[in-house]
């Protein structure tokens, strides 16, 4: 039996969407508690895009618990919601990209995919998520001795580039795992907050839609998933709004720090469960 796990931050959605989940699943035939983990996985991706990188992560374990047995439709479930969480990251930052950083990093992603899809048929998906997080936190502390100790040369290296986004590739197609490294990344080369938002818009748009035909192919985004991905956008465009409110009001010194707690948390999410 599949343990439901619950995210605190899941319940001002719940609270918000369970009058409309009631009555949808009495008018429509629609079962609440997938739509109420769903709608709670929407807001988190929505706040993520375009508040706090990195909040998003325990949406995963939501969707999971939303799809109960099927947990390979969870990952395909998630991919539309992204995409449409990318689109609103662009709609408010995609005019402060830096397509330096985009295309520097781009390319060891997509290279990174290919091994992914390949380990994705033979291997189980928990195991590659903890060798995926043990990887981050290796990188992360090497960040933060960088940050501490002045090592620029250690991050300024194309051997650092590559890794992250080899490390991006690989992690969004095992599992939507993208975020943690490819926030050390942007972090690394110090993009404000504005510039951080705007190019991981960009970056995660064009991953996420070149996954869409791949993952129907597989059969994990299906009339089920995407069932599920229309009752869910309300909340996921709540979170939005919500993340943009954040946004304004946040420092660049928390923004920061918040970026590298979360990436740092996403990691042991992936190692622990």
């Amino acid at each position: 039996m599949l343990q439901m796990r619950y995210s605190s931050s899941s319940i001002p959605v719940a609270l918000c969407v369970a009058p409309a989940a009631l009555w949808a699943s009495v008018s429509w035939g629609i079962d609440w508690v997938p739509w109420l983990l769903g709608s709670s996985a929407a807001w988190l991706i929505g706040f993520s895009k375009t508040g706090m990188p990195g909040a998003g992560m325990p949406a995963i374990a939501l969707m999971a618990a939303a799809f109960r047995d099927q947990t390979k439709l969870s990952v395909g479930a998630m991919v539309p919601l992204l995409i449409l969480g990318d689109l609103a990251g662009l709609y408010w930052y995609g005019r402060h990209v830096n397509w330096r950083r985009l295309w520097e990093v781009l390319p060891y992603l997509v290279i990174g995919m290919v091994p992914g899809y390949v380990v994705l048929q033979r291997a189980p998906s928990e195991l590659l998520r903890t060798l995926i997080g043990v990887l981050i936190l290796l990188l992360l502390g090497l960040y933060v001795a960088q940050r501490r100790f002045g090592w620029e040369l250690a991050l300024s290296h194309r051997w650092f580039t590559g890794s992250m986004g080899l490390l991006s590739g690989f992690g969004t197609v095992v599992g939507n795992a993208a975020g943690p490294a490819m926030s050390i990344y942007l972090l690394s080369k110090r993009l404000d907050k504005h510039e951080f938002l705007g190019t991981s818009a960009w970056l995660f748009f064009l991953v996420n839609s070149s996954k869409v035909p791949i993952k129907v192919a597989m059969g994990i985004i299906t009339p089920e998933t995407l069932r599920l991905d229309v009752w869910v956008i309300p909340a996921l465009l709540l979170g939005t709004v919500c993340g943009v409110l954040v946004h304004r009001r946040i420092s660049q010194r928390a923004f920061d720090v918040w970026v590298l707690l979360l990436a740092a948390l996403a990691a042991w999410q992936m190692i622990l469960f």
